[in-house]
């Protein structure tokens, strides 16, 4: 006998985490017992386009490239973690989209489209263009194989607002109208977010003195063709969204990059179109995150996880312990990157086989001494310029100050050839090896300190203080091709470099914005435009999203509160949330049983939560945030 039972859900976010959560249900209530299944209804309420959404929309410059190669990312379970819960009605990565593409190209692919894919193998990055067209694609063959008795309706308004009933909820959307519903997914990703006192400053400031400062912002979102050529323009942030900047103002601006047969790292000669800024670019650690590996893989094929492994980071836990990070964590991973390091640097530099040996015997030393032993190994065989110092890679310059600009651009030039060149190194660079080995550990991590798997003070001080920066400008890099692009502009002096630890201020006098370093001397520029090189802050309680100002003013969500080192009260960027499937804890402390959170403001209990999921891992290391869905889509279901 058939159910007459009903379920109605409204995900608000229809980008790739409210497209996963769609997806999950789909399957999930497709692996239902015939007879059994609810009719199920599920609104849409996404102002984008339904898959790509906001950040991923297909008419984006193909300028913009994923920090991911084209092997990586799915928005559905594939390989091991499609076993692992309900099949995928459309179990498809975007590799294998991309070869699917290839044979039977999607009539709604555009030329551009076409001949990227045919340019692209699994090793490339892939333009966030490109990337929407699967998310595209994934949504519409979904939508085709739904089977009757789950329908799907689609509004195209922005949410304003959650009203809870005394069953389920209504859903406001200004103008178009209301939603009533049994549950509701927050899917919101990337929102508009207050700015911080000095960005406030440098905004007001601007606007007194007739100058322009561009806050930061979705590089999609931002009009480029704003900024005047052969101008100085300032840019705070060497970070991903810098490359998205510069390479929509050179070769979006029809400069070309040539080849000109040197060797990696020197490889291109840029050739300047004369509509270019003069861009001078500033980040607190001088120098732009480090280039990914040029690999056939995600992670070096020679990293082994030795010391990180799951078994051993979550021995903790299992012995009823919560980690600290410094003191439990880092220990395992430092012994994987420095394993990494030395092996690669042994094969590729003809050390001694019983020097592998010994380093085997010191890194399974106990913490007190290992590193000390590690020392006096390196120093009768190692050369001290070949010599892994992984916190040192967090300030490539130390403490050097530097005589002037010159020497500095000269330092930062060279810094840039040097990566491009291990880049192109691949698997015989020593640094990139062990850069993949933090990667890989960084997976671990993120599974093993997620809801409440470390320490508070831990978290907010060792975890998110230090570690966090420092693996995201080794790990979470651009593609080789954009560092040789860089390093080609600053040799055509359209770019320049201002200094670490910058200082970016308004000056009244001279009416511009001025940023020195203090570690140049006489490093000063300045210029009308001030860009912010970086996306919106990602802490719910300085957003500036309608609908999440007044969740939170009315108390049916609130931020998490954690305590610092010293006990003093601190505020988490994500949502309180309880244990999965992430049900939303409200201002009294009462758990809001049908409305449930998935991606960026669960970084109150989850690490990493931009990284999308990795196709083919384990749902709970890789695939996470496929795990996540799939536990919001049961709990709605049951």
């Amino acid at each position: 006998m058939e159910t007459t039972r009903t379920v109605t859900a409204a995900i608000l976010g229809a980008g790739p985490r409210g497209t996963s959560v769609l997806e999950r249900l789909a399957a999930n209530w497709a692996a239902l017992p015939e007879g059994t299944r609810p009719r199920v209804t599920v609104h849409l309420i996404e102002p984008y386009e339904p898959g790509p959404g906001h950040v991923w929309r297909t008419d984006q410059s193909r300028h913009f490239l994923m920090n991911t190669p084209a092997l990586f990312p799915t928005v559905v379970p594939v390989g091991q973690a499609a076993a692992e819960r309900a099949p995928s009605p459309v179990p498809v990565s975007f590799d294998d989209w991309r070869r699917l593409m290839d044979g039977a190209p999607d009539g709604r692919l555009s030329d551009d489209d076409l001949a990227e894919l045919q340019s692209l193998t699994s090793a490339d990055f892939p333009s966030r263009a490109l990337y929407g067209r699967y998310l595209e694609w994934i949504y519409s063959s979904l939508m085709e194989r739904l089977g009757a008795g789950f329908d799907v309706v689609v509004h195209r308004a922005e949410a304003q607002h959650v009203v809870p009933l005394e069953s389920g909820f209504r859903v406001e959307l200004g103008e178009d109208g209301t939603v009533g519903t049994d549950a509701v997914v927050l899917a919101v990703g990337h929102l508009p977010a207050q700015l911080n006192p000095e960005q406030e400053k440098l905004r007001d400031g601007a606007a007194r003195l007739g100058l322009q400062y561009w806050p930061p912002n979705v590089p999609a979102d931002v009009n480029w063709n704003r900024l005047p050529a052969r101008k100085p323009v300032l840019v705070r942030g060497l970070g991903l969204n810098f490359f998205d900047i510069i390479t929509h103002l050179t070769e979006g601006r029809g400069g070309k990059f040539v080849p000109n047969g040197e060797p990696a790292g020197r490889a291109l000669t840029y050739q300047p179109s004369g509509q270019e800024p003069l861009v001078v670019a500033a980040s607190r650690r001088g120098t732009p995150y480090r280039a990914k590996a040029k690999l056939d893989s995600y992670v070096p094929r020679s990293v082994r996880l030795r010391y990180c492994t799951p078994e051993r980071a979550g021995s903790f836990a299992a012995d009823g312990i919560q980690p600290g990070f410094d003191h439990d964590l880092w220990p395992l991973l430092h012994r994987d990157a420095v394993w990494a390091y030395y092996s690669t640097l042994a094969r590729t530099s003809g050390l001694a086989d019983s020097f592998l040996t010994s380093l085997q015997d010191v890194l399974a030393d106990a913490d007190s001494v290992w590193r000390r032993r590690l020392e006096e190994l390196l120093g009768s065989t190692v050369p001290l310029a070949d010599r892994l110092n992984l916190e040192a890679l967090a300030r490539p310059f130390g403490r050097h100050r530097f005589a002037s600009e010159e020497e500095y651009n000269r330092a930062v030039l060279d810094y840039l050839e040097g990566d491009a060149a291990g880049s192109e190194r691949g698997e015989d660079d020593p640094l990139k090896v062990a850069i993949g080995a933090m990667n890989a550990g960084r997976t671990v991590i993120k599974q093993v300190v997620a809801d409440g798997g470390l320490t508070e003070a831990s978290w907010t001080a060792e975890l998110r203080g230090w570690f966090e920066p420092l693996v995201e400008g080794l790990a979470s890099g651009p593609p080789a091709l954009r560092i040789e692009q860089l390093a080609a502009l600053a040799r055509a002096g359209v770019v320049r470099f201002a200094g670490p630890a910058p200082r970016f201020e308004l000056d009244p006098e001279l009416r511009r914005f001025t940023v020195s370093s203090p570690w140049v001397e006489g490093s000063k520029y300045d210029a009308g435009f001030l860009v912010e090189a970086m996306m919106p802050a990602n802490r719910v309680a300085q957003n500036r999203s309608v609908l999440l100002r007044r969740l939170l003013e009315e108390g049916l969500v609130r931020a998490r509160t954690t305590m610092s080192e010293d006990g003093v009260p601190e505020i988490s960027p994500g949502l309180d949330v309880t244990k999965p499937p992430y049900r939303a804890v409200g201002a009294n402390g009462l758990i809001q049983e049908k409305l449930f959170v998935v991606g960026l403001q669960l970084s109150s209990v989850q690490w990493g939560t931009a990284i999308a999921a990795e196709a083919g891992a384990p749902l709970d290391a890789g695939g996470r945030t496929l795990l996540d869905a799939d536990d919001i889509a049961c709990a709605i279901l049951a």
